[in-house]
């Protein structure tokens, strides 16, 4: 799960900075404005990178979620980016999981079969 939610997590610190840019041409907002969110918005992107097999480190992700998909009041098209990046974190997530079901289950099968065997 962690190399698929980070991944989605990269992308978004890309897409916080490309909109900060974007920002700064289409609203009244102060350029140190600008700056503060998006930066502490891109910070948070690559922190989560290395909390996610914490603890709290999967909903801090849905929280940037929600916190993108709002950016769409000052950028409008990070309303449609905001949801399909939520889209991929949902995918990240459940899928990752499954990932990693799958490679517990196999490591497992691998586990037995030589104490099976001998």
């Amino acid at each position: 799960m962690r190399t698929l939610c980070a991944s989605t997590l990269i992308g978004e610190f890309f897409v916080i900075g490309f909109a900060g840019l974007v920002a700064m041409q289409v609203t009244d907002l102060s350029r140190a404005t600008i700056w503060i969110v998006s930066g502490i918005a891109m910070l948070l992107s690559l922190l989560l990178c290395g909390m996610l097999s914490r603890p709290g480190g999967v909903q801090l992700g849905w929280a940037l979620q929600i916190a993108l998909i709002a950016s769409g009041l000052v950028v409008p098209t990070m309303y449609f980016l905001g949801a399909v990046f939520g889209a991929l974190w949902w995918a990240s997530v459940h899928f990752g999981r499954k990932v990693d079901e799958a490679k517990a289950r196999f490591a497992a099968e691998a586990e037995a079969e030589p104490a099976a065997a001998g």
